[in-house]
């Protein structure tokens, strides 16, 4: 989760679809150029360890956008594919 959101910070897209399970992964991955990233709080995490196939992260990412500050609160599952944790999609979005 915590590389997902440097990535995003960075605009590093290649990594976000490496890092997007193939099965939900967007053709092409537009990110806003005026947005930017302010900070990331960890809320909460189920399973995810070495020995889990699946977990969650619930998450509060911090960005401005416009001039206008805003977050977003998302739940995101997150699987094990091919060896790798891969996000695979929001299970909750506000």
């Amino acid at each position: 989760m915590r590389s997902r959101y440097a990535a995003f910070v960075v605009r590093d897209v290649a990594y976000l679809l490496r890092t997007w399970h193939p099965d939900h992964r967007p053709a092409v991955l537009d990110l806003d150029p005026g947005q930017r990233w302010q900070g990331l709080e960890i809320l909460e995490t189920t399973e995810g360890s070495a020995f889990h196939t699946t977990g969650t992260v619930t998450f509060q990412a911090h960005f401005t956008a416009g001039g206008h500050r805003d977050s977003l609160h998302e739940k995101s599952r997150f699987v094990r594919y091919e060896g790798a944790w891969v996000y695979e999609t929001a299970v909750f979005a506000d």
